[in-house]
């Protein structure tokens, strides 16, 4: 059950925060998945499409839009690599 304790985190965080839409928890609860399948590592080193698979976002634009807002929000911090063959950095 404590593996559950980030996304209840979560939850009680966005309550009241209305820019929070089904979007930006689906893309945060696949971060967590996928930081928990390595271990909860921190931070987790991810390119857009293993978690867009997981979040079921198929548009690529959705996805950094929604990762960027978590970021600015707070939720999540967010380090781009701007390089193809390199993923970018996620802190949960």
């Amino acid at each position: 059950m404590e593996s559950l304790k980030p996304l209840s985190d979560f939850f009680s965080a966005i309550e009241k925060d209305y820019r929070i839409s089904i979007t930006h928890i689906g893309v945060y609860a696949a971060l967590l998945k996928y930081s928990e399948d390595r271990g909860f590592a921190s931070p987790i080193q991810v390119f857009s499409y293993e978690i867009m698979r997981i979040a079921k976002i198929s548009a690529s634009t959705t996805y950094h839009k929604c990762v960027r807002e978590l970021s600015e929000y707070g939720y999540i911090k967010y380090e781009p690599s701007f390089k193809r063959n390199q993923a970018s950095k996620i802190y949960l």
